[in-house]
């Protein structure tokens, strides 16, 4: 599985149109970006065979089709927002009974408990108590738990809340490792996330997809467009939407934005465009496919 096609996916629960109209790739490590409400958990939940969309269909390279529903959980590790376990059981006991909810034989069960401990890196602590992990390690069970039967997609839902700087930068580089052999999808608000583990990205605002596509061509398309000036408190009033962020030095203010005609007064410095401020211009500017 290399490419999974999305086509023309709609949703409704009731007469309220959560997804409409959604199209794009999914391939190698891909981030699904947009605010709280933007339709990200109902998509996912989708992809997942959990809800079926309301029309639309969805297929991988001709061989799985999202219409068999069976066929599509067995090919899909899931790690949602919220993964908790029972707090006296160990980490292997966890696995262990995971794995034989998916059906994996007792021939292979050790074989596989092995191989997802150490691709997360928990092999040290496979006899601890799931109360006794941190948050970073608990996340890291909820990944090896979703990587049992060797899934062709991996489906992640906001992988870094809750966790410190350091747990946050170990979890993005397992994902990173992770996405070199399978197709890795991650969901979150949180732009860093996305930026640090993604190649493909997929914006999606109020049940539409903004824009798509590949992370460095998405940045080369506002490259001379994002400009950082020092401001004063008066002068910072004068911007509004343009404004990607502001930071306070002293008396004044360090301030990323995008040039309209009232920030053309200002002499900014061109500066290389990220993924947040590629996100927040187009929230602010960008048309909705």
């Amino acid at each position: 599985m290399k490419i999974i096609h999305v086509k023309n996916i709609q949703k409704r629960f009731n007469k309220e149109l959560v997804l409409n109209d959604i199209n794009f790739d999914i391939k190698g490590s891909f981030g699904l970006l947009g605010p709280n409400g933007a339709g990200k958990t109902t998509l996912i939940r989708i992809l997942c065979s959990i809800i079926q969309p309301t029309n639309g269909e969805i297929y991988a390279d001709n061989q799985l089709n999202w219409k068999d529903s069976n066929a599509v959980k067995s090919n899909v590790g899931y790690l949602p927002q919220t993964f908790s376990f029972f707090k006296n059981a160990s980490v292997y006991r966890v696995l262990e009974y995971i794995a034989k909810l998916k059906g994996i034989s007792k021939s292979e069960l050790t074989n596989e408990i092995t191989q997802v401990l150490e691709g997360t890196n928990l092999m040290l602590q496979k006899d601890k108590k799931v109360k006794q992990l941190s948050g970073g390690m608990l996340r890291r069970l909820g990944i090896a738990q979703a990587l049992l039967g060797n899934p062709n997609l991996l489906i992640v839902d906001e992988p870094t809340v809750g966790l410190d700087i350091e747990e946050r930068v170990r979890f993005r580089q397992l994902l990173r490792k992770l996405g070199k052999d399978r197709i890795v999808l991650i969901s979150s608000h949180i732009v860093e996330d996305i930026e640090n583990t993604c190649d493909h990205i997929c914006i999606l605002k109020e049940g539409k997809v903004v824009v798509t596509g590949e992370l460095n061509d998405l940045l080369a398309s506002i490259d001379g467009k994002v400009k950082e000036v020092f401001l004063s408190s008066e002068q910072l009033n004068t911007l509004s939407n343009e404004i990607i962020s502001i930071k306070e030095l002293g008396s004044e203010y360090k301030v990323r934005y995008v040039p309209s005609n009232n920030s053309n007064l200002f002499q900014g410095t061109s500066v290389s465009p990220t993924l947040e401020d590629f996100y927040v211009y187009n929230m602010n500017h960008g048309d909705i496919q």
